[in-house]
């Protein structure tokens, strides 16, 4: 069950993403179906009753043809070439905790990232674009097709997003990243979640 601190983390999310799906002209189903949802996940996520995790935003964002920032609630208006820090209000989605680091509406997302340690540490992402990480903070664990690489604080990777890969981090206390994807808009886009099999995180 869902707390009420929980469904209120992410206060902006539930009506955009009904009013996104809306405009793209996709049912509940169809829309669940390209998420690798069931139909009533994708309902909950839209009343507010769930959370998203920011995998599950970067799907339906492919999905919609937008960008995580749409998603938000962000607009055009809301498009400065600076960011400040004091502007950068940090948002809790599927144990993770990220900050807009780049402005909305562009076709390159930047985003300043906190993974506690075992957070989402069984979710396998493959989707078209690019990805580019920094490690600002602790240890990372990064698995890539059938690669598993342990990366600290200086260590960067950048990959394409068709390769499976699996972010963990490695230590108790967690780790922050810098996360700079590029946003591909394709039908096909999914997202597959759930363990690798024979593996643990």
């Amino acid at each position: 069950m869902t707390s009420p601190e929980a469904s209120t983390e992410l206060p902006s999310v539930a009506p955009q993403l009904r009013a996104l799906r809306r405009r793209a002209s996709l049912t509940l189903e169809a829309a669940a179906g390209a998420a690798g949802l069931s139909p009533a996940h994708l309902s909950r996520l839209e009343t507010g009753q769930r959370q998203p995790s920011l995998p599950m935003l970067l799907a339906l964002a492919r999905i919609y043809g937008t960008t995580v920032s749409e998603l938000l609630g962000e607009t055009a208006a809301d498009r400065d070439a600076v960011i400040r820090a004091t502007d950068m209000e940090p948002t809790v989605a599927g144990g993770w905790t990220y900050v807009q680091a780049g402005a909305a509406g562009r076709g390159m997302q930047a985003l300043r990232v906190q993974v506690p340690h075992g957070s989402q540490g069984d979710i396998v992402r493959v989707h078209p674009g690019e990805e580019w990480l920094y490690v600002l903070k602790g240890r990372l664990r990064l698995r890539l097709g059938d690669a598993t690489h342990r990366l600290g604080p200086g260590d960067s990777a950048h990959f394409d997003s068709l390769t499976p890969h699996r972010i963990a981090a490695q230590d108790p206390d967690g780790v922050e990243l810098l996360f700079v994807h590029t946003l591909l808009q394709s039908p096909t886009a999914t997202l597959c979640l759930g363990p690798t099999p024979g593996e643990t995180p």
